[in-house]
């Protein structure tokens, strides 16, 4: 049992890799001097491309899915141990010691935590997104409203007519809380009518 407590480790070193940052680094700029400062794919998207901001997506919840996986097979699927890989991987990314703890908002790395949790309430989550930006076309918002509902989403779909464990739960409103609070900026221009709308640098 012992070996399980690398666990928490080796998910917050996963989650830590700032790929927005050194994919922005590789063509020779800091992605935390431009826009808004965040190293996520929407701040990656609007000042380096959409090819940029999709593969740092990509690869944001590519490193939280195999947070989770890792632990998933390690302890055989033990749903505490693989919420706690959960967690790890999203405070990675907002805290990642390479950036002296100052890291990205935790959506696409928290989206790809809960692929192989629960895959049905990503898919909600990633619908309201989309629609949310369809619609208003402000990212930030979809990412806060998506935060506020992957709980309800989580607690709906984990087993249908079932209450998920209460690792899950804690887990679920814990990365929601952590998400939100690293909006709170986004909240105050959305409030102020001063937030960006999303949009691609050519």
């Amino acid at each position: 049992m012992n070996k399980f407590w690398f666990i928490p480790a080796i998910a917050y070193f996963l989650g830590s890799i700032p790929f927005g940052f050194l994919i922005v680094k590789a063509r020779g700029s800091d992605i935390r001097q431009t826009g808004s400062g965040n190293i996520g794919a929407a701040n990656v998207a609007r000042n380096a491309g959409a090819v940029a901001g999709i593969l740092t997506l990509l690869l944001d919840a590519g490193k939280g899915y195999l947070a989770v996986w890792i632990a998933s097979r390690w302890t055989h699927n033990d749903v505490r141990w693989v919420m706690c890989a959960a967690l790890l991987a999203v405070i990675g990314h907002i805290f990642p010691i390479w950036l002296r703890f100052n890291g990205g908002k935790g959506v696409a790395t928290g989206l790809g935590v809960f692929l192989p949790i629960c895959a049905g309430a990503v898919l909600a989550a990633v619908l309201l997104w989309l629609a949310v930006v369809a619609f208003w076309r402000y990212s930030s918002l979809g990412s806060i409203l998506a935060a506020v509902a992957l709980p309800v989403f989580v607690h709906l779909l984990y087993a249908p007519r079932h209450a998920p464990p209460p690792a899950v739960t804690v887990g679920t409103i814990l990365i929601s809380i952590l998400i939100l609070v690293k909006h709170r900026p986004n909240i105050e221009r959305l409030i102020a009518g001063t937030e960006p709308r999303l949009k691609f640098r050519r």
